[in-house]
């Protein structure tokens, strides 16, 4: 568990001038908000020359987290339940307990995320969260194309700045050039035009005296605002792309040309290897497969009707697809795979902060008087016409501003940081749009600092069954009057799952270069938490990267890591610093090859399978039955370091650019 270099195992302390004890890799069992409890298999050496004596400890930790560099600091440790073999020595027992809390304090244990999801032992007992999986408007075509989707029918205002009218209830800049009374669209590389906004968009090469002044304005504030990298517009040589326009959710699917269809080694599946989508086709039941959002969709025919394919009825071929294959990305969504499983476990892990009372603080602007609107099933009010999460209970308004929250006396504040959050916060359901708020935990309060963390659902991340899926599936409608006002949204921007960087947004290799913004008369705004970030993949296949750049808040870089934490006033998040370089697997492994099981026992590890239990201070052979388990432990524990390795090997894998 503890890779490159950040914590070796086994470690041994003094006892007593007469004894000692080793402690092996702890083993993680249970993780609740930033409370981690886990056990550690342990031995203590009375003299020279005698056995140890072997024994297994049961502990809880506070953790913190930085999710950015995948890295958890074990900040307490409190030893809970002590068994060693044939003692009855309570006093020993006593001063183990003491001399090693002591220690573990002092060693300063970090672990890696990766290391954390992949060998903790937590029964996951997910109550049915009713998401929505009705299949968006899914089109698909075999010419290169891009999706614009706008909120509902489309709504023109002027905008005094642009001098001319705008749709401002969508992410792509669309305006109406009163010149000749078109609608024109900003592709970045291209313009495009219409005599409608719905349908009938065409790349023009002339563009209109204040169009061609826009895009003058636009070209220098991303030359200011941005570096020119591989991908960005200067160096993308795709052509114009067909346009389509959607007033609902919808999603794009597409190849290069007709489809090509490739095998998967070892499957009854086939892929469309000419195309940047999951799209297969099962041969055992003739049926078509398409992943979005994490979510499975079924057809008999790339043309639809699509309907949703709960995850757990997937042929069992989906889960035989080799890791390391062209298609080995959608594991993640295959229930019973390590990748689904470790993305499960994943999904519950907090960032962590530390939040300074007298410093920390958030503002609130309005579009007009604040408005709000009761949260069904619940006797709390959100505010509609803000970008920010503000809820009323009773007589106290919370905000829930950067994975902080915040309480005021008033709607527009001052705000303080707040030391609890509305008891109904759990009672939100995912048909609302403040539902993520509830993934916004306070989990200690001091006379100075308030200890709180986000886990992924915040973010959008959400526990589907047994895998993960990105956003709620429904529908919110954005706020727009002197402002626009997004609201979070699941489909439509290409959303894929990595083991690196969680949910990613992306465009095909066949939109060429599209900009997408939130220009809201020089309020530029995001659904999903303030100066939250998604990485743009290249999604990650078969350990290749490759895509096209993409500027999301208005020429904001996309970076690598999603701790909205950082860099925020009166904020403090763990900094838990890696190794530069990974260290083999196997440099470690000899040393570090004793676990116990949930009963107290201790087992030894001999190499290819081979297993011996502690019983009456000798090594014997292990049961057969208990070999199955232990096997999955050590493989875990290697997987974890493995995919650490993986982490630091690939930098890509990790959204840099």
């Amino acid at each position: 568990m503890m890779a490159n270099g950040q914590t070796s195992w086994p470690k041994t302390v003094e006892l007593s001038a007469a004894a000692s004890v080793t402690v092996y890799q702890p083993q993680p069992e249970k993780l609740d908000g930033n409370l981690l409890t886990g056990r550690s298999a342990f031995s203590v050496k009375r003299k020279s020359g005698d056995e140890p004596v072997f024994g297994v400890l049961w502990f809880t930790t506070e953790i913190e987290t930085n999710r950015d560099n995948r890295m958890v600091l074990f900040n307490t440790m409190t030893i809970t339940h002590i068994r060693l073999s044939g003692a009855a020595d309570t006093a020993e027992s006593s001063l183990i307990k003491s001399r090693l809390e002591s220690e573990f304090v002092k060693w300063k244990i970090k672990i890696t995320l990766d290391d954390l999801v992949a060998t903790m032992e937590q029964e996951q007992k997910q109550a049915g969260i009713p998401l929505n999986n009705n299949p968006p408007k899914i089109i698909f075509t075999t010419l290169p194309s891009v999706l614009i989707n706008i909120d509902s029918m489309p709504v023109l205002k002027t905008d005094e700045k642009l001098g001319m009218k705008k749709v401002v209830n969508t992410a792509f800049l669309i305006v109406q050039n009163p010149g000749d009374n078109q609608f024109y669209l900003y592709g970045g590389k291209y313009w495009y035009s219409s005599p409608k906004i719905l349908e009938g968009w065409k790349y023009i090469k002339t563009l209109p005296a204040q169009i061609q002044s826009l895009d003058q304005q636009i070209k220098k504030s991303e030359s200011e605002n941005t570096k020119t990298a591989s991908g960005d517009p200067e160096n993308n040589s795709n052509p114009p792309s067909s346009v389509l326009i959607s007033t609902v959710p919808a999603e794009l699917i597409q190849s290069a040309g007709e489809p090509r269809f490739t095998t998967i080694a070892g499957t009854g599946l086939l892929y469309i290897s000419n195309s940047e989508d999951d799209i297969f086709k099962s041969l055992t039941d003739n049926q078509y497969y398409i992943l979005l959002s994490g979510r499975w969709y079924t057809a008999v025919s790339l043309q639809g009707p699509w309907t949703f394919k709960d995850a757990g009825g997937l042929p069992a071929d989906f889960s035989r697809i080799p890791e390391g294959s062209a298609k080995d990305d959608v594991l993640a969504s295959v229930p019973g795979t390590e990748a689904a499983n470790n993305a499960v476990m994943d999904a519950q892990v907090p960032q962590t902060a530390k939040v300074d009372k007298a410093t920390a603080s958030c503002s609130v602007k309005y579009d007009g008087t604040p408005v709000f609107a009761q949260i069904e099933g619940t006797h709390l009010f959100r505010a509609t016409n803000t970008v920010s999460k503000v809820i009323r209970d009773g007589s106290k308004y919370y905000c829930v501003d950067a994975g902080v929250w915040y309480q005021s006396s008033a709607p527009t504040g001052p705000w303080k940081v707040s030391e609890d959050r509305p008891a109904e916060v759990n009672n939100i359901p995912p048909s609302n749009e403040t539902y993520n708020v509830k993934y916004v935990q306070i989990y200690q309060v001091t006379p100075t600092y308030v200890y709180v963390g986000y886990t992924p659902g915040y973010m959008g991340c959400y526990i589907n069954g047994a895998v993960v899926v990105y956003g709620t599936g429904y529908m919110y409608y954005p706020w727009y009057a002197g402002y626009y006002y997004p609201r979070p949204v699941t489909y439509g921007f290409s959303v894929r799952y990595n083991p690196w960087t969680g949910w990613s947004f992306g465009f095909h290799y066949s939109t060429g270069y599209f900009s997408f913004h939130f220009y809201t008369g020089g309020h530029y705004g995001y659904w999903g938490p303030r100066v939250y970030h998604p990485v743009h993949y290249p999604v990650y296949r078969g350990g290749m990267y490759g895509g096209n750049s993409v500027h999301i808040n208005g020429g904001v870089h996309i970076h690598q890591g999603n701790n909205i934490y950082i860099n925020q006033r009166g904020v403090r998040t763990s900094d838990i610093k890696r190794n530069p370089q990974p260290t083999p697997y196997n440099k470690k492994i000899s040393n570090n090859n004793i676990l116990s099981d949930q009963q107290g026992n201790v087992f030894r590890s001999e190499g290819k399978s081979q297993w011996q239990q502690r019983s009456q201070n000798n090594w014997s052979p292990a049961e057969n039955s208990q070999r199955t388990q232990l096997n999955r432990d050590l493989n875990n524990r290697q997987r974890g370091q493995t995919m650490d390795n993986s982490y630091m090997d690939r930098p890509s894998k990790r959204g840099k650019k």
